[in-house]
């Protein structure tokens, strides 16, 4: 069956859910906020989970010409102790990430909806919704505009998603610290790597290589540092200090600091822990963000609303029953997503605290759990996004739905 279907939000999830539900040869409308749809933040790592889901797109070609291969994460506190040295190959052989510039998958996404030929309207924010006759559901806009009726709607619109009260009455639980983050030249620091230095878990610096947003540009890192951000404007005022504190802490940095303009080259970033016990109601569904935001100490956001969106075109092929499609879509992500939800809400008071006890805790054992061969793969298959609960995990093109492809979508190379 063809369904109307609006999707809230122009981000990774909206996107990626528009081009798999077009191709299944759904009507799309998406309706984004912005007058131009546009990335918002610096780096990201795309896992072997994300990485598979854009197989499955037919799009993990660009991503990997223009990202940075990631192999491996290594994190020191300010006293050289080691927290992290995870690499990918402990797992597996060949093994890897890949960290782009939001601009470069957003991008890629972007041509390959543009190319769909699904609709969009553009300066549009969502308010509301209302069931109307035959199950379908009308949206509301600014000034109480009517947008139109459809039978699904799809809420990609992420942390500040403006649906989650119709699911649930329980508000977003905001983390005491954030970040900003920038993107610099990458002087190479730490070749294919997601390095970090601590000071307790008041203080986290993060470099990340992102390779480039197009072919011919130069190459890019991501830098972030860890505050509170009733902090920020504090910060901002003291950036002079704020580059000798970095510079101590990690002199290899002390040239791409310098080089910044300002604090204006920064973004900030606050964080929050949402998961919707049911991501959908009625003809409602939540993905990424929206329905299950927490920070980013894993770095499986945007793998996570990738995922989301072929589930829900997955479940969808599947069968007509809209209630049952959704239902199917939960079910589908349920394990996963509440294993990293429940494993970023644990990691962040050692990162990002200040309790002196969660960092000596941290400082303590983490290096020690990876001389452990079982813990060392346990380790790397979190952070590989591959973790169903404490004791499962599954492959990437399992959590891609592979084996579910249904015939709507293009088939794409093998994933990873």
């Amino acid at each position: 069956m063809r369904l109307d279907v609006a999707i809230i939000g122009a981000g990774v999830g909206g996107l990626a859910a528009a081009i798999a539900l077009h191709r299944a040869r759904h009507r799309i409308t998406v309706f984004e906020r912005f007058e131009q749809s546009r990335p918002v933040g610096s780096g990201l790592m795309l896992q072997p989970t994300g990485l598979a889901a854009l197989e499955r797109l037919g799009l993990a070609a660009p991503i990997r010409a223009l990202g940075a291969r990631i192999d491996r994460l290594h994190g020191m506190t300010d006293r050289g102790r080691t927290v992290f040295d995870l690499a990918y190959a402990d797992l597996a052989p060949g093994l890897h990430a890949v960290a782009v510039h939001r601009a470069t998958l957003h991008g890629t996404l972007w041509d390959a909806f543009a190319a769909s030929g699904a609709a969009i309207e553009t300066g549009q924010t969502i308010l509301g919704i209302a069931p109307r006759a035959g199950g379908q559901l009308a949206l509301r806009g600014a000034q109480g505009r009517n947008l139109g009726k459809f039978d699904l709607v799809v809420d990609a619109s992420g942390t500040h998603s403006p649906l989650r009260g119709v699911l649930s009455q329980r508000p977003a639980k905001p983390f005491l610290y954030g970040a900003v983050w920038a993107s610099v030249p990458d002087i190479g620091v730490a070749p294919a790597s997601l390095a970090q230095r601590y000071v307790a878990a008041r203080v986290m610096a993060g470099y990340l290589p992102v390779g480039r947003v197009t072919p011919d540009g130069p190459a890019l890192a991501g830098l972030f540092w860890s505050l509170k951000p009733s902090t920020h404007a504090a910060w901002a005022a003291g950036f002079d200090t704020w580059r000798a504190d970095v510079t101590r802490l990690w002199p290899a940095l002390g040239p791409v600091v310098a080089g910044i303009a300002g604090p204006e080259a920064f973004a900030l970033a606050e964080y929050q822990h949402f998961t919707a016990r049911r991501p959908y109601h009625g003809a409602l569904a939540l993905i990424g963000d929206a329905a299950h935001a927490t920070s980013p100490q894993l770095g499986q956001g945007a793998n996570n609303a990738l995922l989301d969106a072929l589930a829900l075109a997955d479940a969808l092929a599947a069968t007509a029953d809209i209630g049952a499609a959704l239902a199917a879509y939960a079910q589908a992500r349920r394990r996963h997503v509440r294993f990293y939800q429940m494993a970023s809400a644990w990691m962040t008071p050692l990162f990002q605290s200040d309790s002196r006890l969660a960092a000596g805790l941290r400082d303590a054992s983490f290096h020690r759990l990876r001389l452990l061969p079982y813990l060392r793969r346990e380790m790397v298959r979190a952070l590989a996004g591959l973790k169903t609960g404490i004791f499962t995990h599954a492959t990437a093109a399992a959590l891609a739905g592979e084996a579910l492809r249904p015939a709507g979508l293009e088939p794409a190379t093998k994933p990873l």
